[in-house]
């Protein structure tokens, strides 16, 4: 396979058009056509539909740019880091992260890191929603719980449970009584299964304010407004403080924080130097490091 005219697919496919890689790249936009038809006359396979306004990766197309793309990339930075006499961390790398996570941790990890490693140029976005590192042009993502994913590996990095809290001045009520909750979004349970030394129980809950925030819920919880279920990383301080108590474990799946990126491509220096990071940040992996984290 020609391996110039792979990477001059490549840059087709990543700006969405003959006429836009030319343009970003200063190629000339008959080579580039010339280049992508050769490749396709190789393969015998049609990896564009071309139409008069739109030009669309076929399905043959994308499966090829997803397998080459990131393998391109790391090829040419692999020449460039030899080239410079080092392998240490430099160039630009895309974080994805969870809203949580974000606003509790990723400020303060974010400038450590890149005091650490100033010829990174570091990028982090804060969203819930699963993104295509591949379309999206991601190095690494953050997520909790993960659903499995055979083109991505990872590791986990966190642990955190969940534990319903309240304000001291809020008593428990008997298992058959509603007890005013503040709660995370739309929907919800009614009723929430905790386990005590003392054995499990259920505590039926009448949801009387909705936040989308955990932070929210929280500062909801500690202001006397009902019981909530958080992560205990966000509450410890508090009840080590007194000014929330504890109702008990929620019986549920662990929380797991999860470092994913794509499994074909060369593990970059960059990647590698913030998973580092994030190891020394939390060498344990415990919610009590969490905590000590963000509260310090």
């Amino acid at each position: 396979m020609d391996l110039l005219a792979l990477a001059d697919f490549n840059l087709v496919a990543r700006y969405g058009g003959f006429g836009r890689a030319a343009r970003a790249t200063g190629r000339p936009k008959a080579t580039l056509s010339r280049r992508v038809a050769e490749l396709e006359s190789s393969l015998e396979l049609r990896l564009f539909e071309r139409g008069a306004r739109i030009l669309k990766l076929t399905e043959e197309g994308r499966a090829l740019y997803e397998r080459t793309g990131t393998l391109l990339t790391e090829l040419e930075q692999t020449a460039a880091v030899i080239a410079s006499g080092g392998d240490r961390p430099r160039g630009r790398l895309r974080v994805s992260a969870p809203v949580f996570f974000s606003q509790t941790a990723m400020g303060k990890l974010a400038a450590g890191f890149a005091l650490r490693y100033p010829e990174v140029r570091l990028e982090v976005t804060t969203e819930d929603r699963a993104v295509d590192m591949v379309e999206e042009g991601y190095d690494l993502v953050i997520r909790v719980n993960p659903d499995p994913d055979e083109s991505l590996v990872g590791r986990i990095f966190l642990r955190d449970r969940l534990v319903v809290v309240a304000s001291p001045g809020l008593a428990r009520p008997a298992d058959d009584i509603a007890v005013p909750a503040v709660v995370r979004g739309a929907g919800g349970q009614t009723t929430w299964k905790v386990t005590m030394p003392t054995g499990t129980s259920h505590i039926a809950v009448d949801p009387v304010l909705r936040l989308s925030s955990l932070l929210m819920v929280r500062d909801a919880v500690r202001a006397g407004l009902g019981a909530a279920r958080l992560p205990v990383s966000l509450v410890s301080h508090h009840l080590a403080a007194g000014t929330l108590v504890h109702w008990g474990d929620v019986d549920a799946p662990e929380i797991a924080l999860w470092t994913l990126y794509p499994s074909r491509r060369l593990l970059s220096a960059r990647v590698s130097a913030f998973l580092d990071y994030l190891k020394q940040a939390f060498p344990m992996g415990t919610p009590d490091e969490l905590a000590a984290y963000v509260g310090g």
